[in-house]
């Protein structure tokens, strides 16, 4: 397996680099289709979310068989830093972004392996997620969901690689994180009037060392107060422009 470690360092970047990735990841939807052509315009809102996670010792759980998502769901996979350190096998691919994901669903790090599965209860329209194309390092991403209603609500916007089956020693499909943003609204009052119409997180991330570009996307999801998964969105790159 190839992949490098993720990391989420600005650092080598120009403060005019950041400013041309914030507003490429800022443009309207149809500037930002006129651009890059990568958002979750016109697809279908998955129905669930399965994330798996592996250990980043346990270089069979990548070259094995996992739990497979049930119709409708999206799967994302998630290496965890493991005992090991840089000696771990699947070290190159670790990311801490995965203790944090951990966290937040109140659940160990896996000796081995372990999964989850999400349901989108009570769903909602409105969700968009967008990336621009690669420049330094970097893929300006965004998410965006209008007219959310009162709060508080939370995001995670992932820059995923899609590695196909029987690609780098992998059985089966997956998405594999390469950085994660979460956000958050509301949590210490009303939301305000631009964001009952509007709530938008823009941030450049880095392509991990690694990773290939032409696999990159990004996924989004919003959870509400009660930590209810709401919306799920998913990118996708058309291969040219509306005049190509």
């Amino acid at each position: 397996m190839t992949h490098q470690i993720c990391n989420r360092s600005w650092a080598g970047v120009g403060v005019l680099a950041l400013a041309a990735l914030a507003a490429l990841a800022g443009l309207s939807s149809a500037g930002a289709r006129a651009q890059s052509f990568c958002s979750s315009d016109g697809r279908r809102q998955p129905a669930g979310l399965l994330e798996r996670f592996i250990s980043a010792d346990c270089e069979a759980c990548w070259s094995q068989d996992g739990p497979r998502p049930a119709p409708g769901e999206l799967a994302l996979d998630w290496i965890v830093p493991g005992s090991k350190g840089d000696d771990a096998a699947l070290s190159a691919a670790a990311s801490r972004d995965a203790l944090t994901r951990l966290t937040a669903l109140a659940r160990a790090a896996p000796a081995a392996s372990d999964a989850v599965q999400h349901r989108v209860q009570a769903a909602r329209r409105g969700l968009r997620v967008s990336h621009g194309p690669p420049i330094n390092g970097y893929l300006g991403t965004s998410i965006e969901f209008k007219s959310p209603g009162p709060g508080p609500w939370s995001s995670w916007l992932l820059l995923v690689e899609t590695i196909p089956a029987g690609a780098d020693g992998t059985p089966i499909e997956r998405n594999l994180v390469r950085n994660a943003l979460e956000s958050s609204w509301g949590g210490s009052g009303p939301l305000s009037r631009e964001e009952l119409a509007r709530l938008y997180e823009s941030r450049p991330m880095r392509i991990a060392d690694g990773a290939q570009p032409s696999r990159l996307r990004v996924v989004g999801w919003m959870l509400d107060g009660r930590g209810r998964m709401r919306a799920i969105a998913q990118s996708q790159c058309s291969p040219a422009g509306p005049d190509g």
